[in-house]
């Protein structure tokens, strides 16, 4: 949610979009992203009123819900507003636990620890670049 008040990530308005497009409710919304469905992809699943045999989008997303989780619906269910608040919240409580550990650091007269993507330290001069491999 970073630039405009209130914009949301782009993944979570692909699921906005398709919660809008396929008239699903909050809760449907978050039973698909918890089943890992790919929002851009619901089209194809959803009943176009033409095959008979297929069920509404709602009912498909239901069954396979409780198929997989053992209950009908989510216990809590959150908006994608309220979702990406509480992602940005998390973010912004990581980012003061690490500013404080930094200037706890600091004080202590160790300097903050970089780290690499895959967890290891990484200790380079300034402007040195880390070789792939």
């Amino acid at each position: 949610m970073s630039g405009k008040q209130g914009a949301l990530p782009p993944q979570l308005q692909a699921w906005a979009t398709a919660g809008r497009r396929h008239r699903l409710s909050h809760a449907h919304v978050q039973m698909a992203r918890e089943l890992g469905m790919n929002p851009k992809r619901l089209g194809k699943i959803d009943n176009h009123d033409q095959e008979r045999w297929k069920a509404p989008l709602t009912t498909f997303i239901e069954e396979l819900y409780l198929k997989r989780f053992g209950r009908e619906r989510p216990e809590t269910v959150l908006s994608i507003e309220q979702h990406a608040r509480r992602l940005e919240q998390r973010r912004a409580q990581r980012k003061a636990a690490k500013a404080a550990r930094n200037a706890a650091r600091s004080q202590a007269g160790v300097p903050p620890q970089a780290t690499g993507r895959d967890g290891d330290r990484v200790l380079l001069a300034a402007g040195a670049r880390r070789r792939p491999g």
